[in-house]
């Protein structure tokens, strides 16, 4: 589902064999090439499958149908409150031309304004959104947020990190890799190439599965980039040796808020969508 443009091209593609002059003479052929463009009628599918979605805080009408809500309108911060806080944050975040901003200030965890989280709390969902950084930027969203530890700077919870691999020092912490992009923060690093990740100023699409099994995935446009089962043996072994080993039964909740981080850095989300899972 998208805004570009509604008709163009057929192209068959003639690719460079660069250095390699083994392949030189090699062919390739097609046949049966063919095309209707008149009295198509909408396939429906028989069950719910991840619709590509790049019309911002918009649900096609199969997403309405497969039960997919907007946790962001786009208009304005309906549904979300600050993290210990009884309201929206007042300074540090921006509601604007469709995007929900947390501003800059000095870069620390926590920021001025403090995190955000929804209103409701969930346990089994597809979460999808839309986030764009700026040099050096530091953010997460984060799941399955109690609420309850009270502690100082951002609020605890499962973190799909949002950052700018190769300014923000960061990603060079941890073990591995596990503070880079899109990996579950301090606990697994995500399996990602290069070209995997659109440019900063870009729009990224991230998504965040977790099955009623308990079983999670991290997708970073559109590519798989690490799985896990939560509560699992694995995984406290894995919250043992990790920054979180002080909290007690960390990121095994029932249930919890989903929460947009303030690290001090401009980060913009849009197109925050969620789907639960039964």
């Amino acid at each position: 589902v998208d805004t570009l443009d509604a008709k163009g091209f057929i192209a068959l593609q003639v690719h460079s064999i660069g250095k390699n002059t083994t392949l030189a003479g090699e062919k390739v052929y097609f046949k049966n090439i063919r095309i209707q463009t008149g009295n198509i009628q909408p396939t429906v599918f028989h069950k719910p499958l991840y619709v590509v979605n790049n019309i911002p805080n918009y649900l096609c009408t199969a997403e309405k149908q497969w039960g997919w809500t907007l946790l962001f309108n786009g208009i304005n911060s309906d549904g979300w409150r600050g993290a210990y806080k009884d309201h929206f944050p007042k300074t540090d975040w921006q509601i604007k031309d469709g995007m929900i901003t947390v501003l800059s200030s000095q870069g620390k965890e926590g920021g001025n304004g403090g995190d955000v989280v929804t209103l409701g709390q969930y346990s089994a969902f597809d979460l999808s959104f839309e986030f764009k950084l700026t040099p050096g930027a530091n953010s997460g969203v984060k799941y399955f947020v109690t609420l309850t530890e009270h502690n100082e700077g951002s609020a605890i919870g499962l973190e799909y990190q949002v950052l700018d691999d190769a300014l923000h020092p960061d990603a060079k912490l941890g073990r591995d890799g596990d503070r880079t992009l899109s990996s579950l923060y301090d606990l697994i690093p995500a399996q990602k190439q290069p070209r995997f990740v659109h440019p900063i100023g870009s729009w990224n699409t991230g998504r965040i599965v977790v099955y009623p099994n308990n079983h999670v995935e991290h997708y970073l446009n559109g590519i798989k980039v690490l799985e896990y089962d939560r509560n699992s043996p694995a995984f406290r072994a894995l919250v043992a040796i990790s920054k979180f080993k002080i909290r007690k039964n960390f990121g095994e909740a029932k249930e919890g808020h989903i929460l947009l981080q303030d690290h001090g850095n401009e980060v913009s989300f849009r197109s925050i969508k969620m789907r639960t899972l039964k």
